[in-house]
């Protein structure tokens, strides 16, 4: 984080601490009515971290048992795990291999009688393909669903990015575009049933208190985080400006190498640089970390062949995934990253590979 931002989150931390307010407070209020302005959503309702907030929106939307979701089977685990949590089966759909995200024309092919909702996942910090898997839905009768944990601040079409399906799920774990200093969550609806239920389903299923409709959760974002959250949001746009620039940096010195890295997309907000390498991905990994480079596998294995899902889902070939798994390799990028630094980087992974 910026040095001259780092005085006003101490400041914010200090001050929620002197208050003595640490849930459900005024700072959680702030942050869901700036949050919302942002995004451009009528309604946001902060909760404990992401995958809470992937449930959330799941049970808002109103799958249940016997239900099933279609998702991406390149992504964190918890995007099924969710799915997973509500009693619902994941479908797991193959991906583009330029963009890592679901691939339009096999969600259609994956479609079952039983299908209820997409859960699309935007992937690395760039949109998926909207228009077409909107268009799916629209012509199957499914619900869309967003998990946009790795893409705050993302525009599609002029629109942020969680304003596409009837809900969209964002997570603040440190190490997201806008992170914060902990866990915590959000989930956005222009929907007012929807959100209705998300908020009482954050608070043990209380609209009022020590008055229960349901069973709920406990998943309330803190007033700390909140605090933190809202210094941060004024500047993710710097932030995320700051990401493109870097992205532009290691593409002008990959561009004549075996590297295959993303192309340059107005969307996307490099949540990560992945690049894709020829061959020996695990070993130019070791190279770079003997360097002092550190570098991330996202995701060594992909959902199909993930053991937690074998008795949940019907096991299914997806050859994209399963070759990007072993060949993909993140790069640093972070904002206030120097050129200096992604050269650096750059020459030490030509020399690897």
């Amino acid at each position: 984080m910026a040095s001259t931002n780092t005085g006003a989150v101490r400041k914010k931390a200090l001050d929620v601490l002197r208050s003595g307010r640490f849930i459900m407070g005024k700072e959680v209020e702030f942050f869901e009515q700036e949050v919302a302005h942002y995004l451009g959503a009528r309604y946001a309702i902060s909760c404990a971290n992401g995958t809470d907030a992937l449930v959330l929106a799941l049970h808002a939307a109103g799958i249940g048992a016997g239900d099933e979701v279609l998702t991406t089977g390149y992504t964190f685990f918890a995007t099924a795990e969710a799915i997973m949590q509500v009693g619902a089966t994941p479908v797991l759909v193959d991906i583009d291999s330029e963009t890592f995200n679901m691939d339009p024309l096999e969600l259609e092919r994956s479609i079952t009688s039983r299908c209820k909702a997409v859960l699309v996942v935007h992937l690395f910090g760039l949109p998926a393909a909207l228009s077409e898997i909107q268009a799916v839905c629209d012509r199957h009768g499914l619900i869309l669903l967003e998990d946009c944990a790795q893409t705050f601040g993302a525009s599609y079409q002029s629109r942020k990015i969680g304003n596409f399906g009837l809900l969209g799920a964002f997570s603040f774990f440190p190490s997201k575009n806008l992170g914060g200093f902990g866990d915590g969550g959000l989930v956005i609806t222009s929907d007012l049933k929807a959100a209705e239920t998300v908020r009482m389903l954050c608070n043990h299923g209380s609209a009022r208190q020590y008055y229960h409709e349901c069973s709920g959760y406990n998943s309330r974002l803190d007033e700390i985080q909140a605090g933190m959250l809202r210094v941060k949001l004024n500047h993710l746009d710097e932030f995320n400006a700051q990401r493109k620039q870097l992205a532009q940096w290691y593409r002008e010195l990959l561009k004549d190498t075996e590297v295959i890295f993303p192309d340059d997309r107005e969307e996307h907000i490099y949540h990560q640089f992945t690049v894709v390498l020829p061959s020996g991905r695990d070993m130019i990994k070791k190279r770079l970390a003997s360097k002092g480079i550190a570098t991330a596998i996202y995701y060594p294995l992909p959902l199909n062949k993930q053991r937690a899902l074998a008795d949940h889902t019907s096991i299914v070939e997806l050859p994209v995934c399963e070759q990007l798994a072993e060949h993909c390799l993140s790069l640093p990028i972070y904002p206030n990253m120097t050129r200096e630094q992604v050269q650096l980087v750059a020459d030490e992974l030509i020399r690897a590979v």
